[in-house]
């Protein structure tokens, strides 16, 4: 998707592990900004699992309202279990999006709802929790992205630096 731009809201968030790794998940799957309304996070941001420190490249902003101040092309995407969205296979992601996800203990405002360009939720037995949900939503819009960055120079910039694994022979399974 050239000239993509991805940013994620987050409902009044309960749990700072849950936006630690959130964060996380933004900069593997190159968010551009994430964004929190509620006072829950801040009160327990001193807890926060930020284990790559991506909110030091992604910013993590505070905020009245999810919805205030996009720019005019934002796609506003919420994700939630609510009866009538779309199942995220069936799902064709916007260039210039903003995912909104609902709080662990809750749900998305009804006035976000309304305003939001499509609903769309994970289709599994069960609900996830939100960092697990983020990661799902991202990693389908990357596979359905023909902007994918593959191969062996990715895999080096991006694993531990612990990890020096090679596959010398590829086995395919039987058809």
């Amino acid at each position: 998707m050239k000239n993509s731009r991805v940013s994620i809201g987050l409902s009044n968030p309960k749990s700072p592990t849950n936006v630690g790794a959130v964060m996380r998940a933004a900069g593997c799957y190159r968010v551009d900004s994430v964004s929190y309304t509620g006072e829950r996070y801040d009160r327990a941001a001193k807890f926060h699992t930020d284990t790559k420190s991506m909110s030091r490249k992604i910013p993590l902003t505070g905020v009245e309202s999810l919805l205030d101040d996009l720019p005019a092309e934002t796609k506003i995407v919420c994700v939630e279990l609510a009866e009538g969205a779309i199942p995220l296979p069936a799902f064709e992601h916007p260039d210039v999006a903003m995912y909104v996800f609902g709080p662990e203990d809750g749900t998305i405002s009804q006035d976000v709802v309304d305003r939001a360009h499509a609903v769309v939720y994970v289709p599994t037995v069960g609900c996830m929790n939100l960092a697990a949900t983020v990661n799902v939503l991202l990693y389908d819009r990357l596979a359905k992205s023909s902007d994918v960055v593959l191969g062996d120079e990715l895999i080096r910039q991006s694993r531990d630096n612990r990890n020096k694994l090679v596959v010398k022979t590829q086995v395919t399974p039987a058809e």
